[in-house]
């Protein structure tokens, strides 16, 4: 079974039921505390009775700076909201570790972001390091892959869609909510990745609803796809991709067809009219709600909940 830490102020504490047991270590990073296994095993047997887990002030397990790498359109139902059809050639890019925040903090939306949008992803926190030219198998998984955390990879539309630029677009402070639990697995619980269903709601509303079986490229290829060019390190964060349901979604075929005669100014300036209509965008006041568990509850990695707020 896998075990879920959180991470305070004060150091890492493993959960067991609505209370949580302090792990004695040294570890002050993501890094550190995979490395001590040891501390966290013996937590899970400690006769201390814990301090009950809603009394605790949780940040992001994921402690930076490390390197964030992302998948892009890589569930079925998120290629048929984007217009994707045939083959989806698998593609990576990178958010900036200062994107990462705590599962309770409030994703700010900057004052010249009109469109903000969510996206639900399952995180892989890397365990050792994958070199250039490794070849992952199915098998191999447990040997890179420490643990797994609930990610949402905020992105502002309107510019990551007139600049084609998605570094800038998902890399502003608090546009990656982490947390709040990493679920350190152990070998065989990489058996039942394939159940791990991501549930998304906007202000109680639900919005995305898929289990990674609707996933196109699975983590040991991404792995493997990746270590063509980047090399990761323990405690690095891969997010794995966004399933349908988010707010932008693209025009119809006749509309796309039109909008491709139309000069690039001329063409955007139709599409975020349209979109300006769309409900589903974030404003401030809203509340984002994430889970990410299987339903035996074997892995659950907690509950998000993140409001929305306008910088000030």
């Amino acid at each position: 079974m896998s075990t879920n830490v959180l991470r305070t102020a004060d150091g890492w504490w493993v959960v067991r039921g609505e209370r949580a047991v302090p792990v004695e270590t040294k570890a002050a990073t993501t890094a550190e505390l995979i490395a001590d296994r040891d501390a966290v095993r013996a937590a899970t047997r400690s006769a201390d009775p814990g301090t009950p887990v809603a009394d605790l002030a949780v940040l992001s397990p994921v402690t930076t700076p490390c390197r964030v790498v992302a998948q892009m359109v890589n569930y079925r139902s998120h290629a048929r909201d984007s217009g994707f059809t045939g083959d989806i050639p698998p593609a990576f890019f990178r958010k900036a570790s200062g994107s990462v925040g705590g599962p309770g903090d409030a994703v700010v939306r900057p004052a010249h972001v009109r469109f903000l949008d969510y996206e639900i992803e399952l995180g892989l926190v890397m365990g050792a390091p994958l070199p250039i030219g490794t070849v992952v198998e199915e098998r191999d998984l447990p040997s890179y892959v420490a643990g797994l955390v609930i990610t949402n990879d905020v992105s502002a539309r309107d510019v990551q869609l007139t600049r084609t630029q998605f570094y800038e677009s998902k890399s502003y402070p608090t546009f990656t909510p982490t947390g709040p639990h990493l679920a350190l697995l152990e070998p065989e619980d990489f058996a039942h990745l394939l159940d791990l269903r991501l549930r998304l709601s906007v202000n109680g509303e639900p919005r995305q609803d898929r289990t990674l079986a609707d996933m196109i490229v699975r983590p040991a290829r991404a792995l493997t796809l990746l270590a063509r060019f980047q090399t990761l390190d323990p405690g690095d964060l891969l997010l794995t991709g966004t399933p349908g349901g988010t707010a932008l979604k693209a025009p119809p075929k006749p509309v796309e067809k039109i909008g491709a005669l139309l000069p690039p100014a001329v063409k955007w300036k139709a599409f975020f009219a349209s979109q300006a209509k769309n409900p589903h965008y974030l404003h401030a006041g809203d509340v984002i709600t994430a889970t990410i568990a299987t339903p035996d509850g074997r892995i659950d990695l907690g509950e998000q909940r993140t409001p929305v707020t306008d910088a000030k």
